[in-house]
């Protein structure tokens, strides 16, 4: 079945870029593009889509537009996906964005794009319900948050902490065992610990456990 994409960003040559990336998998059609978040919100009244692809920053505002566009989407049109593209790494925006359920949301750095790849699975990922995390943006906030004096971060273990980097990624418990060189029923139970101790027990798949990290590592070092 084909899946519909309204793309959104004020640079036209990103905005053409992007649309020429998705218009080549054969299930994905483009069927709006627009430059500001008043195009972006009538196109989505007008083609009611399955995912949307937005920059972080648009017009008319000029600043967290397409989170809080995002956000809004939440409410009048839950099941559409939205992947949010933004030029740097910027975590108090995915913090935003995952806030109200990491179910069908996506946040990738522009200079992902040119990742034919990473932009269609990200985009079929959502449509299906799933979440797509940039691997930059989590590495931004453990490396800004394990250094805080104040940090639960500090109760882990060495050990914890890298399988904490490895599942923030939305790494699974076999993919984790495999990079650390370890067994699975070893990840588990530091994964177990881990989440007990960072007060997150019961988060149980893989994009619910990403999104408790994010918004655990956005308050830990307050």
């Amino acid at each position: 079945m084909s899946l519909t994409v309204v793309v959104a960003d004020d640079d036209y040559l990103v905005r053409e870029g992007i649309s020429r990336i998705l218009d080549s998998a054969p299930d994905i059609t483009v069927t709006a593009v627009c430059g500001d978040g008043d195009e972006l919100l009538a196109a989505i009244g007008r083609e009611e889509p399955d995912v949307v692809v937005t920059d972080v920053r648009m017009p008319p505002s000029g600043g967290d537009e397409g989170i809080r566009i995002a956000n809004r989407l939440r409410r009048t049109h839950p099941q559409v996906g939205v992947l949010v593209l933004s030029q740097f790494v910027e975590p108090e925006y995915a913090v935003a964005l995952f806030e109200e359920g990491s179910d069908r949301r996506g946040y990738l750095l522009k200079d992902r794009i040119h990742d034919r790849d990473a932009v269609i699975g990200a985009v079929r990922e959502l449509a299906t319900g799933g979440s797509a995390f940039d691997a930059k943006v989590v590495e931004g906030l453990v490396s800004g948050h394990t250094g805080a004096p104040t940090s639960p971060l500090h109760a882990l273990t060495v050990r914890e902490l890298e399988v904490l980097g490895e599942v923030a990624q939305g790494k699974s418990n076999a993919a984790v065992a495999e990079s650390l060189v370890l067994t699975k029923s070893a990840v588990e139970k530091h994964i177990n610990s881990i989440f007990s101790k960072l007060n997150l027990a019961g988060a149980q798949e893989v994009s619910q456990r990403v999104k408790a990290v994010l918004l655990f590592l956005d308050r830990g070092g307050r």
